[in-house]
């Protein structure tokens, strides 16, 4: 098989769910791939959407992954869409007093390592004279300009450690493959797993689907020029 590739790291994800479907409606993708570290049951047998699974942090199946991506075609889009808050053993902190090294690690391994490591595999597989697009899920409270409030210590210090690197991802590209666009993009409070406990109001919530179709739209505007920012889900520049 040989086209236009889309991979969704972070796939079994309510929003990276959302990005393989919506992306799958569109015309001129020869397949859209989901990654993760393990294939949801209910995942759909379909050829154009296959779903590969492999530890993440596992670099020697990083590199099998991307050895499998570039026999079925070119990549034009990736998507990297893992993150973590909360689980049953972490809780966001209210307080320098809560900080702990053990939620530290996990967070930056999660939110920072992961997507780094997937950078460093598959962006060597986007084309060196064609347009192409990277985008990569952060938060805006990983944005060191605009934390007025405080708090969740560990996720803003790692989302802020994941902007870094797509930043020197982006300067990366800009030498190498200069008509790729390499960005950060906060999807807003999104009803899923990760981010509906913390909603203010449900009025507030984005579905999957919704926060997918934004952002897509955002990453389809966005201009070589424009490679290293951050932009929120309504296409606005966010401080670093």
């Amino acid at each position: 098989m040989s086209g236009r590739l889309a991979v969704v790291v972070g796939a079994s994800g309510g929003l990276g769910r959302a990005f393989v479907a919506r992306l799958a409606t569109e015309p001129g993708w020869s397949a859209v791939i989901g990654v993760g570290r393990a294939r949801p049951d209910d995942w759909p047998e379909d050829p154009r959407t296959p779903f590969l699974a492999l530890d993440l942090l596992d670099e020697t199946a990083l590199a099998e992954l991307a050895r499998q991506v570039r026999e079925r075609g070119a990549l034009s889009l990736l998507l990297i869409t893992t993150g973590l808050l909360h689980d049953t053993d972490l809780t966001p902190e209210k307080s320098m007093r809560s900080v702990s090294a053990a939620a530290m690690q996990r967070l930056f391994e999660v939110n920072a390592v992961i997507p780094s490591l997937a950078l460093k595999h598959l962006t060597p597989l986007l084309p060196k004279d064609e347009p192409s697009l990277v985008g990569v899920l952060s938060a805006r409270v990983g944005s060191i300009g605009d934390n007025r409030l405080g708090g969740w210590h560990a996720y803003r210090a790692s989302k802020a450690a994941l902007n870094m690197m797509i930043r020197c991802q982006a300067l990366e590209l800009q030498r190498e493959r200069p008509r790729a666009v390499c960005v950060a993009l906060h999807p807003g409070t999104v009803a899923t797993d990760l981010s509906a406990p913390f909603a203010r109001s449900p009025k507030t919530l984005f579905t999957p689907d919704d926060a997918a179709q934004r952002l897509l739209k955002v990453l389809s505007q966005l201009e070589s020029a424009q490679s290293g920012g951050f932009f929120a889900h309504d296409g606005q520049p966010i401080p670093w």
